[in-house]
């Protein structure tokens, strides 16, 4: 495993699976060999291009997604058991890899960070999406980077899917519909 992506992923070690481990982190490699982006950058760009002037580095909202996401699956898991069981390896990966093809649809532009004309076109979940299959993810994990978004209200999501996009959500939208 690229040791860039494990300073910026910490959290892969997480994943029991090491093919799964491997393949989560291996997407990461290829998107930001594709990508303007650095690791670098990731400390330090918003998180979201929705909220103006927003300081929350998207490494710093991605990995608490993770770490909230996980939290939770280990909590359905305590309470719910075999009635609503959550595969914390499939969990952790969707939501280390949610906002990968956001390194494809973010350009650089005046020493800031626009949508470019990939993104227009496609998205982050569909990039994401291919990213992910490209590297081999199976088909439980590239649904919870489709389904995180909006783009996934219109598909049934896995147990999986609705922690991951619940997170990202309740993360992202305090910030872009906060009163004050």
């Amino acid at each position: 495993m690229n040791k860039k992506i494990l300073e910026l992923w910490p959290e892969l070690e997480w994943i029991q699976d090491p093919d799964l481990r491997e393949k989560t982190a291996r997407t990461w490699e290829v998107a930001l060999e594709r990508s303007v982006l650095t690791a670098e950058d990731l400390q330090t760009i918003p998180f979201t291009l929705l909220v103006p002037g927003l300081k929350v580095s998207f490494m710093a909202h991605k990995r608490a997604v993770v770490h909230i996401a996980r939290d939770a699956g280990l909590k359905c898991n305590e309470f719910f058991g075999d009635d609503l069981p959550v595969d914390l390896d499939v969990l952790i990966s969707g939501a280390i890899l949610a906002d990968v093809g956001k390194l494809l649809e973010y350009e650089k532009s005046d020493g800031r960070v626009v949508q470019g004309k990939y993104g227009a076109y496609l998205r982050h979940p569909f990039s994401g999406v291919s990213l992910a299959e490209e590297c081999g993810l199976p088909p439980e994990v590239c649904h919870i980077i489709a389904a995180h978004a909006h783009e996934g209200d219109l598909i049934k999501r896995t147990t999986e899917a609705y922690l991951v996009h619940h997170v990202d959500f309740m993360t992202f939208l305090p910030f872009k519909e906060r009163l004050r």
